[in-house]
């Protein structure tokens, strides 16, 4: 498939303008309309470069609105209760994690064991699931494991359990998988509840009004070029509607390193030993150089893949925590704020 190709554009400039597939999300006015553009956002991404972090700043950014928002976790001890200052893994129940911010975890077996019951099997449902039952069943019907989670996910998106979902998704490379499975299993079933099930998946997956996928990259080579690959396997494949992409701990604008350390040293007249001035260079010749390569990155991003930029600063913490977070769904916020600042019609 040929690539799309945006207009060159700063590190900085947060959106790229340039006309879009009709399934790609369009930018948003302010930060409410932009979180409930869809119900449901699946967070997806390389692992390593800050997935759940982000699906817990976007739930944090949506929460300062006034929303209600529930987290999805799929894959166990994620980190989503840290985020929010809290001990603990999530279970199926859901649990409170910050004012208007809810979270819960969803497995196969989790789903599996609803599933029966809702189908007249309560009494034998826990009993077939932990005899691993989903694992023999998987090995039969491709796709039955996403097809039971994501049924799950439609069924609390019709049931209206808060005004935005943000579901943690797998890395990318399961993610295409996690997210195509549906349309696989309803090309391959003739008919009956579990084919009703996966339509109805496709259908959530379809409607850009019900769900949009937002992945999230740092600005280095390999991030990059597997965000770009992913966004056109998804598209292609899913049919899934592409929101704007998070570019995560970018590396901000330098200040006062445009001349060499011995000319300010010069300038001011110090008496700097050459050892400590050459350090000094070093130091700033390697700064220079790292928001070269981040601001390169994300250039060839815009270039490559014709969807929105947020970008994300970088946050010097050992650990992620409520305060991080916060600074980080401050940080989207702005970015999002920044889509509406270009013209219409800017090119």
């Amino acid at each position: 498939m040929a690539a799309f190709k945006g207009r060159e554009q700063p590190v900085w400039a947060a959106i790229d303008c340039v006309a879009r597939p009709a399934n790609y999300a369009q930018p948003s006015m302010e930060v409410g309309s932009f979180a409930t553009q869809s119900h449901v956002i699946v967070v997806a991404g390389k692992g390593g470069v800050g997935k759940t972090t982000m699906s817990a700043a976007l739930a944090r950014m949506a929460a300062d609105t006034g929303l209600s928002v529930l987290i999805v976790e799929l894959e166990g001890k994620s980190g989503i209760t840290g985020a929010f200052g809290l001990r603990g893994d999530l279970g199926y129940e859901e649990m409170e994690l910050a004012g208007s911010v809810r979270a819960r975890r969803i497995t196969p077996d989790d789903a599996l064991v609803e599933y029966l019951e809702d189908h007249g099997l309560k009494r034998v449902s826990k009993r077939l699931a932990h005899s691993g039952l989903i694992d023999v069943v998987a090995t039969a019907i491709p796709g039955i494991r996403e097809v039971l989670v994501l049924g799950k996910v439609k069924q609390l998106e019709r049931e209206r359990v808060a005004d935005l979902i943000v579901v943690d998704g797998p890395a990318t490379g399961h993610a295409i998988t996690f997210l195509t499975s549906a349309g696989g299993l309803v090309s391959a079933a003739r008919g009956g509840p579990l084919r009703a099930q996966a339509q109805d998946v496709v259908e959530l997956l379809s409607d850009p009004t019900r769900c949009r996928v937002v992945l999230v990259t740092l600005p280095e080579e390999l991030p990059v070029s597997e965000t770009i690959e992913s966004a056109y396997t998804l598209e292609d494949k899913a049919g899934v509607q592409l929101g704007p992409v998070i570019v995560n701990a970018c590396d901000p604008e330098p200040e006062g390193l445009g001349r060499p350390a011995n000319e300010v040293a010069a300038s001011v007249g110090a008496s700097v030993p050459a050892a400590h001035l050459a350090a000094l260079e070093a130091a700033r010749e390697f700064r220079l150089a790292r928001h070269a390569v981040s601001a390169e990155q994300v250039d060839r991003l815009g270039r490559e893949l014709p969807l929105p930029h947020l970008l994300v600063p970088a946050v010097d913490a050992d650990a992620i925590g409520p305060q991080e977070i916060s600074i980080l769904a401050k940080a989207l916020a702005g970015a999002v704020g920044m889509l509406a600042a270009v013209p219409k019609g800017a090119e």
